[in-house]
């Protein structure tokens, strides 16, 4: 088979990179420029100078399982064939997928007091779901907040580019390592544990799943199709791979989709407050909607105003 040829070919590194490591494939700057121009025009993702080695390791599958012996040679065929199962995989090989349980574990309970007293249904969007421990994370601690029967009418929507993630996370079945931190009591009330060939395992129960639906979803999309509000959304830890102009414009179209009052929750490491005015950091990497925050300091100085009798 050609890709069996092409991984015993002698190794070579690119001319003028002395000290690269040896690789199967040429891979030149004018390649990697071409991978950045594409993966941020579909995907909006900014790839920075040190991820060339990753963008090689990772798309060399892809040319291995095509048979091909460049990487132009693979670019060209991306472009030309305009396969969508080859843009699926071209987007999923580049994307990191790093996630666990209750990760950055400070904003679940903000969102339990946040949720309880918030009128029914609540919703919540979680836009970059990975493989599914993020959303299974949200959807338990509105159980914990609301209380079992409140929280079946709740609903948890998961979205990410990466249709390989969200198949994973759709089938919510995870190695005992990956929940080992939870609780006792989370573990026995949120999982199944897997016995005789699945043992080592555990499965999301199916009530929980029932609150989550798993869809694609692209950020960079103009119009996400979404016909309806949310209470909170959930994008950590993905705005860093876009450029400030891609995170000013998905900020914009999750404005609309933020119900009066709703939260915007962040990764650790982003910072909207000088890419959007839509939006102003409440608390710890939590934001709230700028109107929100204008109409209640207009509401207090009007109470302000008729307790001291000044006129309005």
């Amino acid at each position: 088979m050609m890709a069996t040829r092409a991984q015993s070919r002698p190794e070579r590194a690119e001319p003028g990179r002395s000290g690269e490591t040896a690789r199967d494939f040429e891979f030149t700057s004018a390649d990697f420029a071409r991978i950045r121009e594409l993966i941020h025009r579909s995907a909006g993702i900014s790839l920075s100078d040190h991820k060339r080695d990753m963008a090689y390791s990772r798309l060399a599958r892809r040319l291995r399982a095509r048979g091909l012996d460049s990487f132009r040679q693979y670019l060209d065929m991306l472009e030309a064939d305009n396969d969508p199962a080859e843009w699926e995989a071209f987007t999923n090989a580049l994307t990191t997928n790093l996630t666990a349980f209750f990760r950055e574990a400070h904003h679940f309970p903000i969102l339990s007091e946040f949720v309880a007293r918030r009128s029914a249904p609540v919703s919540v969007w979680c836009s970059a779901a990975s493989t599914g421990e993020e959303p299974y994370s949200i959807a338990m601690t509105l159980i914990e907040a609301l209380g079992d029967h409140a929280a079946r009418q709740a609903t948890v929507l998961a979205t990410d580019i990466d249709t390989q993630v969200l198949a994973k996370g759709e089938a919510g079945t995870y190695q005992f390592d990956q929940v080992k931190h939870l609780s006792p009591e989370r573990l026995k009330r949120f999982f199944l544990k897997g016995t005789g060939a699945h043992a080592g395992m555990v499965k999301v129960r199916p009530e929980v799943r029932a609150m989550i639906r798993f869809e694609q979803l692209n950020l960079t999309d103009r119009d996400y199709r979404l016909n309806t509000q949310f209470d909170a959304i959930f994008c950590r830890n993905v705005m860093i791979y876009f450029d400030k102009p891609t995170q000013g414009q998905v900020l914009s179209r999750f404005e609309p989709l933020v119900k009066p009052g709703g939260l915007l929750f962040a990764g650790h490491s982003e910072n909207f407050t000088y890419v959007t005015q839509a939006f102003r950091l409440r608390g710890q990497t939590v934001y709230e909607l700028t109107r929100d925050a204008g109409a209640a300091t207009a509401a207090g100085r009007a109470a302000q105003r008729a307790t001291s009798g000044v006129p309005a």
